[in-house]
């Protein structure tokens, strides 16, 4: 299971990476919870925090629904935190 956390968190990487600014600050984290979930934490510069989460939500929104669908064959739970 490590190989689909390493790909969440690649599939995370490549869409944020073209949204901020400041790239070099991107910081993206997948593990696995005791429960067998999978958790991909991003942090990102503040100034670039609104362009991740986007105008009501909706870049985060898309970003948890395709972290999800490239993870429901396994059937683990995917959740991606936006870390301040």
């Amino acid at each position: 299971m490590a190989d689909l956390t390493e790909d969440l968190a690649g599939l995370t990487d490549a869409i944020v990476r073209p949204l901020v600014d400041e790239a070099d600050e991107l910081d993206i984290t997948a593990s696995e919870t005791e429960d067998g979930n999978i958790i991909v934490e991003i942090r990102v510069n503040p100034e670039d925090a609104g362009k991740v989460i986007g105008r009501q939500g909706r870049v985060i929104k898309a970003i948890r629904t395709l972290a999800r669908a490239a993870a429901s064959r396994s059937g683990k739970l995917v959740d991606v935190e936006l870390i301040d």
